[in-house]
């Protein structure tokens, strides 16, 4: 069935009502609800189903400003559910006002499920899985009537704003929980847009980034430049090696976001994993950058042999960290083009993991969903910190074969329900990437309410229950103490004198803070064989910055190591993975914890 979208009233101090349009004078159903602004962009109301779609009128005839968002629809329309619509607007054409930089054609802005419109969390979400942008937003808050009123637009490049409740709503309560800022004389051309020859729209240089997730043929040169980088930086790509990894994703259903980092990992791969996280956090944020820089690091394992005995635990490992469907699909796809012995043995290996992977129930996009809620669920009468442990020593034990259902995990982890345990931080990262200023942050937090922390400690989640920290172990302070924090003739007395401090105060309860570059996983082993030997509840602090601007830090140091030294840090430096500790804060170049792993109420890497 075909549905007309509603028509949107205008707020009551919007300059750009005109006599056909209505006016919103009842504000009751956006008064003390939360609501959501986002920027009315000047195209044409258009509707998407999973069998076809329309403009403003249902029986819209075709027009070449239409073509693309057929396309589009193609593509996308077999994962739009019987009985949903997708509501937004086509920017093909230009109208009133030139726009420039577009991600994509198409911007979505509500999703409806019948006669009910999903809550704007759950669009965004949705719309994303399906490569849709949705328009910028503005601002987002407890409805301000004052605050709405002064938000400023640029009139030359802004048609308005549109405001509606972030929770979802029935079609009948339309009018009341949606409304409209336009601004004056929008329409400034003679003859409508539609009689006059097709001028289309610029895109801007995201556009690739979402028309890889809604599924399209991927331009490899489009790709690079998107997230800002050169061919020379990325090597060798081989366009086929893309191609490739595209099919194998679209096979198995993968688009959004899992299907970009996927196609991002195959043209990516042979570049350094933390290189390639620090710097692909800015184009696409922490999540989905050191998702790709995971995959990019572990595809190459399941080309190796393994023993058949131990790949159930080790691909369960692997769920912690990476979409396997997707890492399989990668891991086959960079072997295209080879014909050598050594990569056909490879591309068995890879094919061999896949069938153990399906057999496990491990290839589906989200294979531990089902038992974090069904654990939520079991653990909701207990304290947030004490939950997450047991959540923690869960999902360790899924994923090494021990514990397959809730009720196992349940009667697993009975020994956490006192919450009486310590907490070990760990810090990773090269020398000037933040790691002991987010430390001090994290130290100077115990105490002081909210309001008055200093700004430091922005960003700092709750999941481990962290507040304040009782003891901070720095192996810098401890070689210090010895006369010079820069004598590293002394290292290994250092660290174990660290390693004997950190076992007294992991014995004493509290929280303790481990400061030190622990630049591969040699090292944090050391540091976690004694948190495991006190049963510590374990938290890596992950470090990504970029080379050039830990060089920038570095020589604004009152203790700067050597240049030299730094970019062997960098060479080291290899990231833990989700799934090496019970949780995983990733900071980047503000000093804030960008990205959480592990948490209950979080989603999965």
């Amino acid at each position: 069935m075909r549905v007309h979208y509603p028509r949107t009233s205008h707020l009551p101090w919007s300059p750009g009502v005109t006599p056909d349009d209505v006016r919103a004078g009842d504000l009751s159903g956006l008064r003390g609800r939360e609501v959501v602004v986002t920027e009315k962009l000047d195209g044409e109301n258009t509707t998407l189903y999973t069998d076809g779609m329309h403009a403003r009128s249902l029986d819209s005839a075709h027009h070449p400003s239409r073509a693309w968002v057929k396309a589009l629809q193609g593509r996308i329309g077999g994962r739009i559910p019987a009985g949903w619509r997708v509501c937004g607007e086509n920017m093909y054409a230009r109208h009133s006002i030139a726009y420039q930089e577009l991600d994509s054609w198409f911007y979505g802005f509500s999703v409806w499920d019948d006669d009910r419109c999903l809550d704007w969390d759950r669009t965004v979400a949705f719309l994303g899985g399906l490569g849709i942008p949705v328009p910028p937003v503005l601002w987002r808050g407890v409805f301000d009537e004052r605050a709405l009123r002064v938000l400023r637009l640029n009139p030359e490049r802004q048609e308005g704003y549109v405001v509606r409740t972030v929770e979802g709503f029935g079609r009948a309560e339309f009018a009341g929980r949606v409304a409209k800022w336009v601004r004056r004389g929008h329409v400034q051309t003679g003859t409508h847009w539609m009689h006059t020859t097709v001028v289309p729209n610029t895109l801007g240089p995201g556009a690739a980034l979402w028309s890889v997730r809604s599924g399209a043929d991927c331009e490899v040169n489009a790709l690079l430049t998107s997230v800002g980088l050169a061919p020379a930086e990325a090597g060798s790509i081989a366009p086929e090696a893309v191609a490739e990894v595209s099919a194998r994703l679209d096979a198995i259903g993968r688009c959004g976001d899992a299907r970009l980092a996927g196609v991002l990992a195959t043209a990516l791969h042979s570049i350094p994993r933390a290189r390639l996280a620090a710097r692909l956090a800015r184009p696409l944020g922490m999540r989905l950058a050191r998702r790709v820089a995971d995959l990019t690091g572990l595809h190459g394992a399941l080309s190796r042999p393994y023993p058949d005995e131990q790949r159930r635990a080790g691909l369960g490992r692997m769920a912690l960290a990476a979409d396997l469907g997707v890492l399989h699909a990668v891991a086959a796809a960079v072997l295209t083009g080879r014909v050598d012995d050594e990569a056909r043995h490879e591309r068995e290996q890879v094919e061999w993991s896949a069938l153990y992977a399906e057999d496990a129930g491990l290839l589906g996009p989200r294979p531990l969903e089902p038992f974090r809620t069904g654990l939520r669920a079991a653990l909701a009468g207990l304290g947030g910190e004490t939950a997450e442990r047991c959540w923690a020593e869960a999902r360790d034990a899924w994923a090494k074969g021990k514990v397959a259902t809730v009720e196992e995990a349940v009667a697993a982890t009975w020994r956490w329900r006192s919450g009486r345990f310590a907490r070990l931080v760990h810090l990773v990262g090269p020398s000037g990437s933040g790691k002991s200023t987010f430390a001090t942050g994290l130290a100077k937090r115990a105490g002081l309410p909210e309001a008055t922390a200093p700004t430091e400690t922005a960003g700092l989640p709750e999941v481990a229950g962290i507040s304040g920290v009782d003891a901070y172990l720095s192996l810098d302070d401890l070689r210090a103490a010895r006369g010079s924090r820069a004598n590293q003739r002394a290292n290994r007395e250092v660290l174990g004198e660290g390693l004997h401090r950190l076992d007294a105060a992991l014995a004493a309860g509290g929280t303790v803070v481990w400061d030190a570059t622990s630049l591969n996983q040699h090292q944090r082993s050391l540091v976690h064989a004694v948190a495991r030997r006190r049963a510590a509840l374990t938290t890596h602090v992950v470090a990504l910055v970029e080379e050039d601007e830990l060089h920038r830090r570095n020589a604004r140091r009152a203790h700067p190591v050597p240049p030299h030294v730094l970019d062997d840090q960098v060479r080291r430096y290899v990231p833990p993975y989700p799934g090496q500790a019970h949780h995983t804060w990733y900071v980047g170049a503000r000093g804030t914890v960008d990205d959480v792993d592990g948490a209950l109420e979080g989603e999965e890497a």
